[in-house]
């Protein structure tokens, strides 16, 4: 830092200045300085800092859906956001890896290739206690998963994954899906060590357990859609309107969606005395008729009514009739 001049320095170089003494040319310093920008050849930078930002928008909106999903299924306080988006070599990724790990292995589709979801143990953990109905309290042992735990895990990466269709829509329609749970980095080798990854890393809080989901995705992966991942393109895309074709396709993901339909043949009430006390070849009475009609429910809701029987060798229901009570609450 220059050093501060007092006021009879200036009034003296005021001075000079006015006779001439001293030419401003010669007291100008010219810093003429080499712009040069360090560059690793052995980690060749792939991704530009607008797609980096791309991502980090897109899996903002993750983190929030994330948050939504995450306190009604395991009814807890969670909090979910995203701590950084970083380019990496698959080799650094996989070097910060804990021991036992969680690595979710999920394919990309329609995109060629697969990408990582590491879970930290202490919220897998969590996550287990949570879904067997515990208090979600934080493990500090440090042990490998039963087989147990691990279907667990599986059930919920799948749930989690389906989250991830949204957030991706404005650059590409995906089609994920998990392939499998490794708990060792060694069996999780999607590429080679030394590709080009994305990692974003959110910070999750579970109750008082806090803990990290970090993201890996390979360059190699989203090549095809670079050009899509820029903010001016994400912005350009974003419609003010609705368009025909935004509504065919709002149509069609809402007819792909899956919906729970269930026949119940009728329900009763007994005592836990009397549900002690069944043998085989005992008859519980249902409070529906043998001929009468079954109620049709849409998740816990009764919208139909029908008749069991066969079609094609197979336990079937046709429907007689469409109850529409209630039918105002829905919209």
């Amino acid at each position: 830092m220059s050093d501060v001049l007092s006021q009879n320095e200036i009034d003296a170089l005021l001075q000079a200045l006015s006779t001439g003494e001293v030419d401003v040319e010669e007291i100008k310093e010219e810093k003429q300085e080499k712009k040069v920008k360090p560059y690793d050849f052995k980690s060749p930078k792939k991704l530009a800092k607008d797609q980096l930002r791309t991502l980090q928008i897109i899996h903002d909106n993750f983190s929030r859906t994330l948050n939504t999903f995450l306190s009604g299924y395991l009814r807890s306080y969670v909090q979910a956001e995203v701590s950084s988006v970083e380019e990496l070599s698959y080799y650094e990724f996989s070097n910060s890896i804990a021991n036992p790990a969680v690595l979710s292995i999920i394919n990309f589709h329609p995109l060629t290739g697969q990408i990582i979801i590491d879970l930290s143990p202490s919220i897998a953990f969590t996550l287990i206690d949570r879904i067997l109905g515990g208090s979600g309290k934080n493990f500090e042992e440090s042990r490998t998963f039963t087989e147990i735990e691990t279907t667990l895990i599986k059930k919920f990466m799948r749930q989690i994954v389906n989250l991830m269709i949204d957030p991706w829509e404005n650059v590409i329609e995906l089609e994920p899906s998990l392939d499998k749970i490794e708990t060792n980095s060694q069996f999780a080798q999607i590429v080679s060590p030394n590709e080009t990854v994305a990692l974003v890393t959110l910070n999750l809080k579970i109750g008082d357990v806090e803990g990290l989901m970090n993201i890996c995705i390979p360059h190699i992966v989203i090549e095809p859609i670079l050009a899509k991942l820029s903010t001016k393109f994400w912005f350009s895309s974003i419609s003010k309107t609705v368009t025909e074709t935004d509504k065919k396709n709002l149509k069609g993901r809402v007819e792909k969606s899956k919906i729970d339909i269930r026949a119940q043949l009728g329900s009763t009430y007994i005592t836990v005395k009397d549900f002690l006390e069944l043998q085989t070849g005992d008859v519980i009475v249902l409070d529906n008729s043998a001929h009468g009609e079954l109620e049709i429910l849409v998740g816990n809701k009764r919208k139909h009514f029908g008749v069991p029987g066969t079609a094609k060798n197979k336990l079937a229901v046709k429907v007689t009739k469409i109850d529409k009570e209630g039918d105002e609450l829905d919209e």
